[in-house]
């Protein structure tokens, strides 16, 4: 009877790891789709006054305001991608502009690479930590607090969960990717789990 109930206790536990790696495996999945499917924008001020802070926005919005109507319209990661990095010049431009108008001494330096990002909550969705290519803006010092969010696809043009989950689902997010970034019951541990992989990830991020 002892010999069956620890062949039973074997398989229960060998099983439960099967599922476990299955599962894992599916999140590892999720982790690199979402990766593999963004183009974070990344605005850090000059300083923390608020003067640079407000700065900050404006330059934000004027080079939203070049990308949005354009980047919507593209059809797949590859073609934002090279969109944008040809339009670096451009946007540096166009925020240069900005510090101009608005009687500032220093200058904006936009980039496009791969960064480590933080976990991040907005209004309709959360992003967990890892490394995301990035639309990068740098004002002055770049010694501000950041701002960031993502430019391919559109995920912070809509303003609802359902503008959201539309975007998400052109862009070819699953249903289990899309559950864990709007926080839906079933998939909280998943989000948990994708950010706790992200967090390690950039522990050994080099740049």
């Amino acid at each position: 009877m002892v010999f069956f109930m620890k062949k039973f206790l074997k398989f229960v536990c060998t099983l439960l790891l099967i599922v476990a790696a299955f599962w894992l495996g599916s999140v590892t999945a999720d982790i690199r789709a979402l990766q593999n499917s963004v183009i974070r924008l990344h605005v850090v001020a000059d300083s923390d006054s608020e003067e640079a802070q407000s700065i900050k926005l404006q330059v934000r919005d004027a080079v939203l305001n070049k990308l949005q109507s354009a980047v919507n319209s593209l059809p797949d990661m590859e073609s934002a991608r090279e969109y944008i990095q040809a339009q670096l010049p451009e946007l540096e431009r166009i925020a240069n502009e900005v510090l101009e108008k608005a009687g500032q001494g220093c200058k904006a330096v936009v980039s496009f690479a791969k960064e480590a990002f933080p976990a991040r909550k907005y209004d309709t969705f959360s992003l967990p930590s890892g490394i995301y290519e990035s639309l990068r803006i740098t004002i002055g010092s770049g010694e501000g607090k950041n701002w960031w969010c993502v430019v391919f696809p559109g995920l912070c043009f809509g303003a609802t969960t359902e503008a959201f989950e539309d975007t998400a689902a052109g862009a070819g997010f699953g249903d289990s990717l899309t559950g864990a970034l709007t926080d839906e019951p079933p998939y909280r541990a998943r989000f948990f789990v994708m950010d706790c992989l992200g967090w390690i990830e950039n522990l050994f991020y080099a740049g």
